[in-house]
C-alpha cells in the first residue's frame, strides 16, 4: 500500500501553503515591521499581542506562551490535526500533488473517520441541502425565508438549505458518494439507531438549515429550524451534536463572513440568531455573529478578540444584541459579567420596541438595523440602570438596596482598573455621595471575599530536602545576552548576508546555554553558509532542536526564526560586522578579565615563568581586542 509522504513533497507544501494565509483565516494579523506581523495569540489568553509570523521565512512563534513552528505545525495545533492530515489538508488547498513511499508502512494515525473525510461530507450535505430548498417539498421553508424578507439570493448567499422529511434522503445520498455510515455518523449528520440490525438516518428530517462553518469557509455543522406543525420533535432548533469538527462553545455563525470585516474594523457585533445575523449582514452590517444552540461564553470571546486584533494598544468595539425582554437582561448580565474577556470597549444595541434585528428590518428597513447598532450604549451602564430600575428612589430604603446590589454586582468584575469608574456611575445614577457609593463596593468586595481563616487552610506542600533545586536559567531577553541573540537571527534569518563572518565563532562565544545550543545546531547543519543556498534553512534548524527534545531549544529557534531585526532596513555586512565581531570582543573581554584575575592571584617572584607568559597573553588578547574593535568602528 501507500507509504509516507515524501520529503520534496512535504517541503513543496511548506513552500507554496503561505503562512500568513493560513495562519490568517484564524487570527487577524497586523504589520510588525522587519517583515513580520504579529496578532493576538490564538493559543493563549492575552491583551497585548505576542504571536508573531515570519511570511518571508514561513514561521510563526508567540513570544508569550512559547510556541512554535511551520505551517504544518500550526494547522496540527490549532485544528487538532496529525503530521500527516495537516500535510494532506495543506495539499489539498494549495494544489500539491503529494507522493508517497511504496511498499507496508505502519500508519500510526488514530482509528476512525479522518478529519477530511468529515469536511467533505459535510460539503456534500450542504451542496444537497442547498438542492433541496428548491424542490416542491421545501414550499413551506421558503415562505418562512419569504417572511422574513430572504430571497433565494440571500438563501443562496448563507448556503440555506433543506432537510427533506424521508429520513434516510441525505444517508442514501452520501452513501452514493462514497462515504460509509461510520463517517456520516461521525460527521454528525446521521443518528445512530437504537434498534438492533437498523441502519442510522438522517438527523435533520423536514427541517430548515444553516451550515455552520469555520473560519476558513469549510462547513462544520448545521442549525435547523422546525418548519412543519406535526414535526415530532418539538425543538424550535436543533444543531450538530458535538463531533470532532463541531464544539458548540468554540464556533460562531458567520465568522466566516465577518472575519475580514472585524479585523478591519476591529469591531464585532454578537447577535442571538441565524436570522438575526443574516439580517445584520444584508442590511451593511458585515461584522455580526451569533453563538449556536448555546450562550455566548468565555470562549468565543476569545475567537472574536484574535479576528478583531482586541489588545490593550489597539482597543475596538464589541456590540451586543439583546431583546429588550427578561431573557435579554439575563443574557446582558451573563455578558457583563465577562466584560472583562474584552481590551475593547463593550456595548448594548436595544431596540426601544425589543425588536431583534431581523424583526426590525423586516418593519424598517436596512437603515433601521444600521442605526440601532450606531445608537449603542456602553453595556456596564445598560446592566446598572437595570439593576436601579427594580428600586423606588424616591424612598431611603429603595436608595439603599439600589446602592447594594449594584456595588455588589461591581465588585464581582475581576478587572479592578474598572471598578472606580463603575462606582462613579453608580453614584450618579442612584443619587448618592461618590464615597459612599466607593465603599459600599468595597464592602461588597469584603462580603464576598472569603476569610483569612480559610484561605489559609490550605498550606504549600513542603519542598523535599533531597531533591536539589532546578538551575534556573537566565530570561534569554536579558540585555546581558542581547549581541547573542542578534547574531543568531542574523544567522538563521539571513544566512546569506552573513556569509563568512562567523567563521571565528564558536560555542564559547554564547554564554546563555540555550543560545549556545542554537549556535551547535546551526554549526551541526553546515553554518550559515549551508544556509545561504537553503531555503528551509530555518526549518531544517527547528526540526534538528525537536530531535534533540529540548523544550526551550525549539522554542528558542522558532523565536529567533521571526523576531524582527533591530534595524528599519534589510541588513546588509555593516550591520552583521557590528553584531557578529561585538560577539567576538565581547569573548576577548572575558577572557582579558579572567587572565587579570589570575595574575593579580600570580607571585611574580615566586612564579616568575608563569606569571610572564600569563603577561604575554594578556598582551596579545589586548591586541585582538583592539583590532576587533577597529573593525567595529570601520563600519560606524
Amino acid at each position: 500500500m501507500a507509504g509516507r509522504i515524501r520529503d520534496e513533497s512535504i517541503a513543496e507544501v511548506r513552500e507554496k501553503a503561505l503562512i500568513d494565509d493560513v495562519v490568517g483565516q484564524y487570527v487577524t494579523l497586523r504589520n510588525a515591521g522587519g517583515g513580520s506581523q504579529k496578532g493576538l495569540c490564538p493559543f493563549h489568553d492575552e491583551k497585548t499581542p505576542s504571536f508573531n509570523v515570519s511570511p518571508s521565512r514561513q514561521t510563526w512563534h508567540c513570544f508569550g506562551c512559547g510556541e512554535g513552528g511551520d505551517v504544518i505545525s500550526f494547522l496540527q495545533k490549532i485544528d487538532g490535526l496529525t503530521f500527516v492530515e495537516s500535510v494532506e489538508r495543506l495539499a489539498d488547498k494549495y494544489g500539491v500533488q503529494l507522493k508517497r513511499e511504496e511498499g507496508d508502512v505502519r500508519d500510526d494515525r488514530p482509528r476512525g473517520p479522518q478529519r477530511g473525510k468529515l469536511i467533505e461530507a459535510n460539503r456534500v450535505a450542504q451542496q444537497f441541502y442547498a438542492e433541496q430548498l428548491v424542490t416542491p417539498a421545501a414550499a413551506q421553508a421558503r415562505q418562512f425565508l419569504t417572511e422574513r424578507g430572504f430571497d433565494g439570493e440571500a438563501a443562496e448567499r448563507f448556503g440555506l438549505g433543506f432537510a427533506p422529511r424521508g429520513g434516510e434522503d441525505l444517508l442514501k445520498h452520501l452513501r452514493q458518494r462514497g462515504f460509509s455510515e461510520e463517517e456520516c455518523i461521525a460527521a454528525g449528520l446521521v443518528a445512530q439507531s437504537q434498534r438492533q440490525g437498523s441502519s442510522g438516518y438522517d438527523r435533520f428530517r423536514g427541517r430548515l438549515l444553516w451550515p455552520i462553518r469555520e473560519t476558513s469557509g469549510e462547513t462544520i455543522g448545521f442549525g435547523a429550524r422546525r418548519i412543519f406543525e406535526d414535526d415530532r420533535i418539538e425543538a424550535k432548533y436543533l444543531n450538530t451534536p458535538e463531533t470532532a469538527l463541531y464544539k458548540k462553545s468554540k464556533v460562531l455563525y458567520g465568522i466566516d463572513l465577518a472575519r475580514k470585516q472585524m479585523g478591519l474594523t476591529s469591531q464585532a457585533v454578537v447577535v442571538e440568531g441565524y436570522t438575526d445575523v443574516m439580517a445584520c449582514h444584508l442590511a451593511g452590517v458585515g461584522a455580526a455573529v451569533a453563538s449556536c444552540g448555546t450562550a455566548f461564553g468565555d470562549e468565543h470571546a476569545k475567537i472574536l478578540r484574535r479576528h478583531m486584533a482586541d489588545h490593550d494598544e489597539f482597543r475596538g468595539e464589541v456590540i451586543f444584541t439583546f431583546d429588550g425582554d427578561a431573557a435579554g437582561q439575563a443574557a446582558a448580565l451573563k455578558a457583563f459579567a465577562g466584560d472583562q474577556n474584552f481590551a475593547s470597549q463593550t456595548y448594548v444595541a436595544v431596540e426601544p420596541d425589543g425588536l431583534d434585528p431581523c424583526d426590525l428590518r423586516i418593519k424598517h428597513g436596512d437603515a433601521a438595523v444600521r442605526e440601532l447598532v450606531a445608537r449603542r450604549v456602553p453595556l456596564y451602564r445598560f446592566v446598572l440602570s437595570n439593576v436601579v430600575a427594580k428600586y423606588d428612589l424616591d424612598r431611603a430604603d429603595g436608595r439603599v438596596d439600589a446602592l447594594r446590589e449594584s456595588a455588589r454586582l461591581v465588585s464581582s468584575i475581576r478587572d479592578k482598573s474598572k471598578v472606580d469608574a463603575f462606582a462613579r456611575e453608580i453614584a450618579g445614577m442612584v443619587g448618592v455621595d461618590i464615597e459612599e457609593a466607593r465603599s459600599e463596593v468595597r464592602r461588597a468586595g469584603n462580603r464576598s471575599r472569603p476569610s483569612s481563616a480559610s484561605t489559609s487552610a490550605v498550606a504549600p506542600a513542603a519542598t523535599d530536602p533531597a531533591t536539589p533545586p532546578r538551575r534556573q536559567l537566565p530570561d534569554l531577553r536579558d540585555p546581558r545576552f542581547a549581541i547573542e541573540r542578534e547574531t543568531l537571527k542574523l544567522v538563521i534569518q539571513h544566512p546569506m548576508v552573513i556569509g563568512r563572518t562567523t567563521n571565528d565563532v564558536g560555542p564559547e562565544d554564547f554564554m546563555h546555554p540555550t543560545y549556545r545550543a542554537v549556535w551547535e545546531l546551526v554549526a551541526a547543519g553546515g553554518g550559515p553558509l549551508a544556509g545561504a543556498s537553503d531555503p528551509g534553512w530555518s526549518a531544517r534548524l527547528r526540526e534538528a532542536a525537536q530531535e534533540r527534545e529540548d523544550a526551550a531549544l525549539v522554542s528558542a529557534v522558532s523565536a529567533l526564526s521571526v523576531e524582527p531585526i533591530r534595524t528599519d532596513k534589510e541588513p546588509d555586512a555593516a550591520y552583521v560586522v557590528q553584531h557578529v565581531v561585538r560577539l567576538l570582543e565581547l569573548t576577548a573581554l572575558r577572557r582579558i578579565a579572567a587572565v587579570k584575575s589570575r595574575l593579580q592571584r600570580t607571585n611574580p617572584v615566586e612564579e616568575a615563568e608563569t606569571y610572564n607568559r600569563m603577561f604575554g597573553e594578556l598582551a596579545a588578547l589586548e591586541a585582538h581586542r583592539r583590532a576587533l574593535r577597529d573593525r567595529i568602528v570601520g563600519t560606524e
